[in-house]
């Protein structure tokens, strides 16, 4: 099964296909070479409704549904653009949904409605120096004092943290690693937040990544995104939603990959022979062809029944480590077909070839994704 095309889907592919052939691929490089992206590219974006898609129309959105936002990240990177750009850009993506979910207004009006317009960006900070993939314990803490909360900590990996104006902050509200979280939204700028050092890279290095401090902040109780110590809740419903992202980043990843292996193969000759008129080399395209396919095909089943309400945990586990088994094989054996050149900047697959490392990590890595589906499977 694949995601539904109709005349709507195919509009919003050639939209964003027109927006990355315009506004990114004149760019990318640069963007690579400066690890960032400029804050109009959120401007833009918005203004022809791609950075709300899959955000309700009533928030500030464009419309449509978690379908449509896999679609929207498949068509940039099949366009040339790279899962770094759509770190960078589409943040949002999991800095938002709590808010949204918990239909509190004067979070939708100060944070939403912005970012979505794109004249603010936002980050998620869940990730802490010492605790990995252990969401349950985390260890800033957030202390009541009368109708603010004064938190002390520090996160790490946070996506877009050095551009961010707010960051959507997982904090303990009981004893540290006690597992009783909540969601603070702190801004930028607010005493006692700082953004540490920015992180270098293997790849992603348009997307900027930070450490963040906490150092007696005091956050407004009405920045709490929803009831006091429901945050672990919360961050566990967008999960799916997240991992899915990073799958289709994977598979669409390894499908880019696989059309720039096949234009070189046909192009470029040895020997006096093009590379594709040799058997090993067409067997090996078609095995990266192969498990390109497979992986989306799978993705877009078990995204239509997230989409459909389904508990679908294990499902979405084991699409994103095949998205990132495929991701993985592809990129190497794209390199690997392109010889010498794959190993250059100006190569595209030696981007992408970097920026897939980071997708078996991220979201939770693949041993988390493997005792999700052990957990299923009643082991």
């Amino acid at each position: 099964m694949t995601i539904v095309d109709t005349p709507e889907r195919r509009q919003l592919r050639e939209l964003t296909r027109a927006f990355v052939t315009k506004e990114v691929l004149p760019n990318l490089d640069d963007w690579e070479r400066a690890g960032d992206v400029p804050r109009s590219l959120h401007e833009t974006a918005a203004k022809i409704g791609l950075l709300g898609i899959g955000f309700p129309e009533a928030v500030g959105g464009s419309g449509g549904d978690l379908l449509d936002s896999i679609l929207v990240t498949e068509e940039v990177i099949r366009s040339g653009g790279s899962s770094g750009l759509i770190a960078a850009l589409f943040t949002h993506g999991i800095a938002l949904p709590h808010m949204v979910a918990s239909q509190d207004d004067g979070l939708i009006e100060r944070y939403v409605r912005p970012t979505l317009a794109g004249t603010m960006i936002g980050a998620l900070a869940i990730t802490e120096p010492d605790g990995g993939s252990d969401v349950a314990g985390i260890r800033t803490c957030a202390r009541r004092d009368g109708d603010h909360y004064v938190v002390n900590g520090s996160k790490t990996y946070i996506t877009s943290g050095v551009r961010s104006d707010f960051v959507t902050t997982a904090v303990c509200t009981d004893f540290p690693g006690s597992g009783t979280l909540s969601l603070l939204v702190v801004e930028k700028g607010t005493p006692g937040f700082t953004v540490g050092r920015r992180l270098e890279k293997l790849g992603w290095h348009c997307s900027d990544t930070a450490e963040l401090s906490f150092v007696d902040v005091r956050v407004p109780v009405a920045n709490r995104i929803g009831p006091e110590d429901t945050g672990f809740l919360a961050i566990m419903q967008q999960f799916a939603t997240e991992r899915l992202s990073l799958a289709t980043q994977a598979y669409a990843t390894a499908q880019r990959c696989v059309e720039l292996a096949t234009r070189w193969c046909r192009d470029r000759s040895t020997f006096g022979r093009p590379l594709a008129s040799r058997q090993l080399v067409r067997h090996r395209l078609a095995e990266m062809h192969t498990r390109a396919e497979a992986a989306r095909a799978y993705v877009h089943d078990v995204a239509e029944r997230v989409a459909a309400g389904e508990p679908v945990v294990t499902e979405v586990a084991m699409a994103k480590n095949v998205a990132v088994a495929a991701c993985d094989f592809v990129v190497d054996a794209a390199l690997q077909l392109h010889g010498g050149f794959g190993y250059l900047r100006d190569a595209e697959v030696e981007r992408h070839y970097r920026d897939a490392r980071i997708l078996g990590i991220g979201g939770g890595t693949t041993e988390i994704m493997n005792e999700i589906i052990a957990k299923g499977m009643g082991l």
